[in-house]
């Protein structure tokens, strides 16, 4: 009978009560890639910009395959179903294989995208700071927005 290390045994029994009981939502949002770090994610999960199921959570709820999320990130919005769980932080590659993104909300972060960039398409940033004649004129004209 092939005998694994203990350290092995541990590692593949902790997968095995991961896959029966869940994962912690902040471990496995840091393990797919929605957060750099894991504390960003449990301040997302505590501030409400995380649902399951929409119900809003705590960082510590157990998350298991099959559950819908809508996670919202720097003014992005995904809506994500759980394929599968890890509570090891990966390849991009295999952190994309832990959920299936509806294709309705890939549309629309792509649109909010768009509308983004052609808000931004008119303006153009000055290329240098203003000179004193140019602050004056600033400074004359005042908060025209009040206007």
């Amino acid at each position: 009978m092939l005998r694994l290390p203990r350290r092995a045994r541990a590692r593949d029994t902790a997968a095995m009560d991961m896959a029966t009981d869940g994962i912690r939502i902040d471990v496995w949002l840091w393990a797919a890639r929605f957060f750099r770090t894991r504390a960003l994610a449990r301040a997302a999960v505590a501030a409400g910009r995380v649902t399951v199921a929409g119900a809003a959570c705590k960082p510590a709820r157990l998350l298991r395959a099959g559950d819908r999320l809508v996670v919202e990130r720097e003014g992005e919005r995904f809506e994500v179903e759980v394929r599968a769980l890890s509570d090891r932080r990966g390849p991009a590659p295999a952190a994309r294989t832990l959920y299936h993104e509806d294709p309705a909300s890939i549309a629309a972060r792509e649109a909010e995208r768009a509308r983004r960039v052609a808000e931004r398409a008119g303006y153009r940033p000055p290329e240098a700071r203003p000179d004193k004649r140019a602050r004056r004129l600033i400074r004359a004209l005042g908060d025209i927005d009040a206007l």
